[in-house]
């Protein structure tokens, strides 16, 4: 993705960015969607942002907001220790390696795209209703949910 980035007349890197893509999509079909797709969906409604920025600025917040809500319910969690294995194998830290990216690949904070903290309170009412959310691994509360976009803000 970073050579892909910084170089788009690298055929190889939009190749793979191209196969990755398609394989992310046919997860996302197999799996649901979640908390970072009803933030999008409700951004997307209120303002105009592209949908990958988007989802780019919520993604680690969401993550962190999810850790945080799967080990208050229940730190011995099945799905929190998946999240574990599967940051180890990718990434180590996934979430800090997300906010590196992000800084890498100039994503904009939302705040770019016209969100204000004012409207924080109305994405997360509208995210929390949207059918996303059922595919997310816990339930966030609406204080957690504006406390994603206060992160990623």
């Amino acid at each position: 993705l970073r050579r892909a980035f910084r170089d788009g007349a690298d055929a190889t890197a939009r190749k793979e960015m191209a196969l990755a893509a398609l394989f992310g999509g046919i997860a996302l079909a197999h799996s649901g969607l979640g908390a970072v797709h009803g933030f999008a969906a409700a951004i997307g409604g209120m303002f105009s942002a592209p949908h990958g920025a988007v989802c780019a600025a919520l993604l680690a917040p969401t993550i962190r907001a999810n850790l945080a809500a799967l080990r208050a319910e229940n730190p011995s969690s099945p799905t929190l220790a998946r999240y574990g294995e599967i940051a180890r194998i990718l990434t180590g830290r996934s979430a800090d390696w997300l906010d590196a990216l992000a800084v890498d690949l100039e994503i904009p904070a939302l705040s770019a795209w016209g969100v204000a903290a004012e409207d924080f309170a109305e994405i997360a009412r509208k995210a929390a209703a949207s059918s996303s959310m059922k595919g997310n691994p816990v339930a966030l509360s609406a204080d957690a949910l504006i406390g994603v976009l206060k992160r990623a803000g």
